[in-house]
């Protein structure tokens, strides 16, 4: 069985035409099969972007496991940050460039499995993380991070209470500065800073 966090898929293509308004812009975006949120932006993905502090986003921002790109098109289009994308599925790479250009940002967008494509540090890495990929490789991708921050670097990502929020909140504590932007229906918004 295909994942979305898989590099390929051999399920059938079917793009659809998705909009979502977010912080009162209007977005559109083309999804398809095997790609996460294919029906349009879920709700944890909203819940990350819309309290995310924008004026305090600027410098070099990583969209880790962009999908079809939704938090790397709207931190572009509403920052003066510079914007890589990265995701490991060819298929969500592809949409992420379409919706790159549909919505009119200039980002970067490359392929990579984890941080292995990754050549820089960044101010700000902003992520729904893939949690289906289990709690070890979860864990790694959190945890390795901050060897890809700037110095007062921040890691920003949604996870849910179902999760396992409060325990990741936890556990990063040994590794970072840890504070929560907000919860929201079981959602829990975190800000993990280097030191």
């Amino acid at each position: 069985m295909s994942h979305y966090f898989d590099k390929e898929t051999d399920v059938k293509s079917n793009i659809v035409t998705t909009r979502a308004n977010i912080g009162n812009k209007l977005y559109t975006f083309k999804t398809d099969n095997n790609v996460f949120s294919k029906r349009g932006l879920d709700f944890a993905t909203r819940t990350l972007l819309e309290n995310i502090d924008l004026k305090s986003i600027n410098g070099d921002v990583l969209d880790f496991g962009c999908g079809y790109g939704p938090i790397g098109i709207y931190i572009k289009a509403n920052t003066n940050a510079q914007v890589d994308m990265l995701d490991i599925n060819e298929r969500a790479l592809n949409l992420a460039r379409i919706n790159a250009k549909l919505n009119q940002v200039n980002v970067n967008i490359f392929e990579s499995d984890v941080y292995s494509n990754v050549t820089k540090k960044y101010d700000y890495i902003i992520t729904n993380p893939p949690i289906r990929v289990g709690k070890k490789i979860l864990y790694e991708i959190l945890v390795n991070a901050k060897e890809y921050l700037k110095e007062k670097g921040h890691l920003i990502f949604v996870i849910s209470k179902d999760q396992g929020a409060k325990s990741v909140m936890r556990d990063m504590e040994e590794y970072y500065k840890v504070n929560l932007i907000i919860k929201s229906k079981g959602f829990f918004v975190i800000d993990l800073q280097t030191y």
